[in-house]
C-alpha cells in the first residue's frame, strides 16, 4: 500500500475494510457452526457407529487381514493376533464376552482400539498384561482409560520403567480390578475358558527377567485349545514341562516373538502343536523368529503363521474344528 493516500482513496478504502471485515465475520461465525457440527458428527460416530455395525451386521475390512467384525455364532470363538509390529496383542472373543491379552507397544495403542472397536468390543471380561515389558502393556495403557474393563490379570512381577509406571497409573485412577494368578486359576468369560498354566511365584530364572514370570494361558474350547506363552523363556518352559499340568495344544503362539530363548524341543514335544503363531515385527532388529526355532517347527511338520508376512491372523473355533480367515 502507498504511504501517502488522497483523503476520498483513504475513506472509500476504509469503508470497504468495514463491508470485508463483516463479510468475514459472518464467514467467521458459518465456519464455526460447521466445525461444530462436524466435531458433533465425529464423536456421534466414534461412539455409536459400532453400535450400528452391529445392528446392521456390517463388516468393515480394518487393520491387517481383518477388522475381526463378523457375526459369530453362539458356540463359536475368534482368536485375533492382532498385527502389531515387533510386539503381541490377541483378541479372544465371543458373541458377548471378549478378552484382550496384551497391547503392543504405546505407538501401537490407536492400532489396537480401532481393532476393538472395530470388532464392536465395547467392554473387555479381562485384560490380561502377561508381563512388565513395553511392548506388551504398552497400548493397553490407552485401551484401560477407553473401555470398560472388568478385571486386569497381571504376574506379580515389576519392571521399574516409566510404561509400567503409566500401566499402574491407570489401573488405579480407574479403579479396576487386579487378579494375581497361579497356576490352575481360570479365567472364564461364557464360553471363553482359559486355564492359567504358568507362572509359579516365585517365577524360576533370574528374578530380574521379567519373561519368565510371563502369564501362560490355554484357551479350552471343545475338542480344540490354543497356547498363548507370553515371552515365557527356557526356564519357564522346563517348569511347565516338569508340571503335572496338560500343555497339550492345536495352536501355539510362540514365546518371545520365536526368539532362540525359547520354544525348546521339550516345550514342543509337550505341546505338540498343529500350528504355531509368531507376532513379530517385519526386518526387526532381533532376528525374530529365530533359524533355529523355525528349523524345529519345520521338523516336526507345523504350520506357520507370522504377522510380519500375513499382518492380523484370525482364527475362528466352534470346538470341533478351527478354520483360519483369510
Amino acid at each position: 500500500m502507498p504511504a501517502r493516500q488522497q483523503p476520498i482513496k483513504r475513506a472509500i478504502r476504509k469503508t470497504t475494510r468495514k463491508r470485508r471485515n463483516k463479510r468475514r465475520g459472518q464467514l467467521g461465525k458459518k465456519f464455526f457452526l460447521s466445525m461444530l457440527f462436524i466435531l458433533a458428527f465425529v464423536v456421534v460416530y466414534q461412539f455409536f457407529w459400532d453400535d450400528i455395525q452391529t445392528q446392521l451386521g456390517i463388516q468393515l475390512e480394518g487393520f491387517g487381514s481383518g477388522s475381526g467384525s463378523i457375526i459369530l455364532a453362539e458356540n463359536e470363538i475368534l482368536v485375533s493376533f492382532i498385527d502389531v509390529g515387533q510386539g503381541e496383542s490377541i483378541l479372544i472373543r465371543s458373541r458377548n464376552n471378549a478378552v484382550l491379552i496384551d497391547g503392543g507397544e504405546h505407538r501401537e495403542r490407536n492400532a489396537v482400539l480401532g481393532y476393538l472397536r472395530n470388532a464392536g468390543v465395547r467392554r473387555l471380561c479381562y485384560v490380561v498384561a502377561t508381563h512388565p515389558h513395553s511392548d506388551h502393556i504398552g497400548g493397553l495403557i490407552t485401551v484401560l482409560g477407553r473401555l470398560e474393563i472388568g478385571n486386569v490379570v497381571m504376574p506379580d512381577v515389576i519392571n521399574d520403567t516409566p510404561t509400567f509406571d503409566r500401566f499402574l497409573e491407570v489401573i488405579e485412577n480407574n479403579n479396576i480390578p487386579v487378579i494375581f494368578p497361579l497356576p490352575g486359576d481360570r479365567l472364564q468369560a461364557g464360553i471363553i475358558d482359559l486355564l492359567i498354566i504358568a507362572p509359579p511365584n516365585p517365577h524360576p530364572g533370574p528374578a530380574r527377567n521379567p519373561n519368565n514370570g510371563s502369564i501362560v494361558l490355554r484357551l479350552e474350547h471343545g475338542q480344540n485349545s490354543f497356547m498363548f506363552t507370553g515371552d515365557a523363556e527356557r526356564e519357564l518352559e522346563n517348569w511347565m514341562v516338569s508340571s503335572d499340568i496338560d500343555l497339550s495344544a492345536n495352536v501355539l503362539n510362540l514365546g518371545h516373538h520365536g526368539s532362540r530363548t525359547s520354544t525348546t524341543e521339550a516345550f514342543l514335544d509337550a505341546v505338540n502343536p498343529r500350528v504355531a503363531v509368531i507376532s513379530v515385527g517385519a526386518n526387526n532388529t532381533y532376528n525374530h523368529p529365530h533359524p533355529e526355532v523355525m528349523e524345529r517347527l519345520n521338523a516336526r511338520n507345523v504350520n506357520i503363521y507370522r504377522t510380519d508376512q500375513l499382518g492380523t491372523i484370525r482364527m475362528i473355533t466352534d470346538g470341533y474344528q478351527i478354520s483360519i480367515l483369510r
